[in-house]
């Protein structure tokens, strides 16, 4: 389902995107902020690399059952640092068009570098869902308080700035995502 420009869902999502670019600033003037010098004592772990900001492109579900929302309208802000490691949120709509929040964590895997500005990679994020509510509750495992653990697995390209992830959510089908490295 799209959304006129003028609907309050389209104003939120644009605010969110707004927010989560204006947020992806913070690590690299924190980052800029520091005293000039190198310490090798630091872990990376902590160190800031990039930020990835993305969005849903399609969904499609396994069932092909009728009713189902196959426009999440994703807008995703991930902070990874030099060691593949990322954490991130995200907001959705899920299958059921309810409005979800993904608070994760998770690992990039290189698999392949044909080029210097390609790549092909895995990702497994884990983390909390929170939204699936009333009726649609107990559509996912685990779903106490409306709080519910995912893992998500992906697979995906990256050229330059530009990636690509084709995600797994559960049984229940795939999400085509796409995004920027800021």
């Amino acid at each position: 389902m799209r959304y006129p420009p003028h609907t309050r869902a389209a104003r939120t999502r644009r605010w969110l995107l707004g927010a989560a670019l204006g947020l992806s600033a913070l690590p690299v003037a924190a980052d800029n902020a520091g005293n000039g010098h190198s310490d090798d004592t630091n872990s990376s772990f902590w160190r800031y690399d990039h930020t990835f900001v993305q969005t849903s492109l399609t969904t499609q579900h396994y069932s092909g059952s009728e009713g189902y929302n196959e426009d999440q309208n994703l807008i995703g802000v991930e902070v990874h640092n030099p060691d593949r490691w990322m954490a991130g949120t995200a907001w959705l709509k899920n299958s059921f068009d309810q409005p979800v929040w993904y608070f994760y964590a998770g690992r990039e895997f290189a698999l392949w570098r044909p080029a210097p500005e390609w790549e092909v990679r895995a990702k497994l994020t884990a983390g909390a869902l929170r939204g699936y509510k009333g009726n649609k509750k107990h559509k996912i495992p685990f779903n106490h308080y409306g709080i519910a653990p995912a893992i998500l697995p992906s697979m995906g390209v990256r050229r330059g700035r530009v990636e690509t992830d084709l995600v797994l959510f559960g049984t229940a089908g795939v999400l085509l995502n796409a995004g920027i490295r800021i």
